[in-house]
């Protein structure tokens, strides 16, 4: 077995998408410098690709931080240096190929997969972590909380040995979204929780091109004690921490940031193929989620306690909840929002980037069973608007879209309570409906139902918004007379499949058997009534 082995600077092993829709493995380099040829990454999953995207950010953070488009040493040091830098890379179309490839001949030992004493993002010296198969290395494989999967399209062998180049793509994603751990064998250090990455909700901003993409991701810091931070990806360390579980104060730099050691990983090779069959785990770095604003890729959600500052934290996203239904947390005024748009919207207002430029935000969610020590789910979304929307001289329009987002929650509201009362009307047993409405069994698909049927209008509406053309009072009266009829028709729906005995109703006693003993009769044509008087007091200008 050689000792060096799978360079990731030559080896392809990163998933991109071509034009054509096609699939090809790349290598890191090619990723770089071609990175306008490809479409965009294309992984095995949404979370894999944002754990990749975050390594091919810092090594471009750390190039460029260092050398102007031309390659020549010019270390950023004012923030007009660091915004004409991002413009010349804009204005190019493409990624200087030349300063990339000095860097990364300059520290090519660093980047082998399998190294004597710098395997790639590996601690070379682990021997107490907790030692798992190819299995779990592998997140498709273990996304079903270790479950047997019903259809398995792989045979046994292929599951639990991986190829070098399928090995480095979950390296990747494990320092970033593993699950909380065991304890470890030695010492008495509590179980580590998740990776950095499942702890934020993660948003990136999509372009046009994995290059676009890129660069409007590389938020360069304003501050000038900021840029004069040394980039420091964890490649360049000459050392690895092998320390499990180090609270650490939070990187001041983007590239040691992205390249978080979340994990302390060591994979292992296979004696008899070229392959990983295993590897070993312990929890790695991780500080304090409070006030954590070096992460530039997250929503985040503010609480304030009696006389104390208002604190921020990461906000992950909610499964099964559409991308525009947060904008609220993304465009609160008094809230903070993730740095990759403030960034892009600081390019807008300084015309680096167009007015009419469409920004597309790009979502990636993971949930963990209730113990975190298992992946339930993975989910992504996009969202697509001009991106002067979002400028503070679109004040009207940011108002506006949050309050008919709120207005969407309160109709999905209605549509639950009809729902409820036309089970009700035709025969439910009310103190099952009681039960029911603790945990929103009964409203909870009325709710989705109505969410489904107004998404794509929502979104589309929201696209074809132009702040330097349209009157914002005019377009948010076109969509609430849309989102009324939408409602009003899917609760119409709703009481036609209620059928003949809803219509005539039922009673239900309140309270049986005891003296307020009362009772209210349910019928359809009552709770459509009600549910329309509600729609009118939620949308009011809809009406003639």
């Amino acid at each position: 077995m050689k000792e060096i082995e799978f360079d990731l600077l030559t080896e392809p092993w990163i998933r991109v998408r071509l034009k054509d829709n096609t699939v090809q493995e790349v290598s890191l380099t090619e990723a770089l410098v071609s990175a306008q040829d490809y479409v965009d990454l294309a992984g095995e999953m949404p979370t894999q690709d944002a754990a990749v995207l975050r390594l091919l950010l810092a090594v471009l953070f750390t190039v460029f931080s260092r050398v102007n488009v031309e390659g020549e040493p010019e270390p950023l040091e004012k923030r007009g240096q660091a915004l004409r830098r991002w413009s010349k890379l804009w204005q190019l179309g493409h990624f200087p190929a030349e300063p990339i490839l000095d860097y990364l001949e300059q520290w090519k030992d660093r980047f082998w997969l399998f190294h004597p004493t710098h395997p790639f993002w590996q601690v070379p010296t682990l021997c107490n972590g907790i030692a798992f198969g190819g299995k779990k290395l592998n997140g498709e494989r273990a996304e079903s909380g270790n479950k047997t999967p019903l259809f398995q399209n792989v045979s046994k062998t292929e599951c639990e040995v991986l190829s070098y180049a399928q090995a480095a793509r979950w390296l990747i994603y494990q320092n970033g979204y593993d699950e909380r751990g065991g304890r470890p064998k030695a010492g008495n250090k509590p179980r580590h929780g998740v990776g950095w990455l499942g702890q934020i909700g993660f948003v990136a901003v999509k372009g046009k091109n994995l290059y676009e993409t890129l660069l409007r991701n590389m938020v360069f810091p304003t501050e000038q004690d900021a840029l004069r931070e040394e980039q420091q990806p964890c490649w360049e360390r000459e050392q690895v921490r092998a320390e499990q579980s180090v609270k650490i104060v939070m990187p001041k730099n983007q590239a040691e940031l992205l390249t978080l050691q979340s994990r302390r990983i060591l994979l292992k090779r296979s004696e008899t193929v070229p392959g990983v069959v295993g590897y070993e785990v312990l929890g790695g770095d991780y500080w304090d989620s409070e006030n954590a604003f070096g992460e530039q890729m997250t929503l985040w959600s503010r609480t304030s306690k009696k006389n104390e500052k208002m604190t921020y934290k990461p906000q992950q996203h909610e499964a099964g909840k559409q991308l525009w239904r947060e904008i609220p947390s993304m465009l609160d005024p008094e809230g903070r929002k993730p740095g990759v748009l403030t960034w892009n919207q600081q390019l807008q207002s300084l015309r680096i980037l167009s007015r009419k430029e469409q920004i597309v935000l790009n979502m990636v969610g993971i949930r963990y069973d209730n113990q975190e020590a298992s992946v339930k789910d993975v989910y992504t979304d996009q969202l697509a608007m001009q991106l002067a929307v979002l400028d503070e001289l679109s004040r009207p329009w940011t108002v506006r879209i949050n309050r008919e987002v709120e207005r969407c929650e309160k109709a999905a509201e209605s549509i639950g309570v009809l729902c409820k009362e036309l089970k009700l009307a035709g025969g439910l047993d009310y103190n099952q409906v009681k039960g029911f409405k603790e945990t929103q069994k009964v409203t909870e698909d009325a709710r989705a139902q109505f969410y489904f049927a107004v998404d794509q209008p929502f979104r589309q509406w929201l696209q074809e918004i132009d702040p330097e053309q349209d009157d914002p009072d005019e377009a948010v009266q076109r969509w609430e007379a849309q989102a009324s009829r939408i409602a009003e028709e899917l609760g119409a729906k709703m009481v036609r499949e209620a059928g003949n005995a809803a219509l005539k109703g039922h009673r239900v006693v309140v309270d049986k058997g005891k003296k307020t003993e009362c009772s209210t009769l349910y019928t359809s044509p009552k709770a459509y009534n009600r549910f329309r008087a509600s729609l009118r007091e939620i949308y009011p200008k809809t009406e003639p």
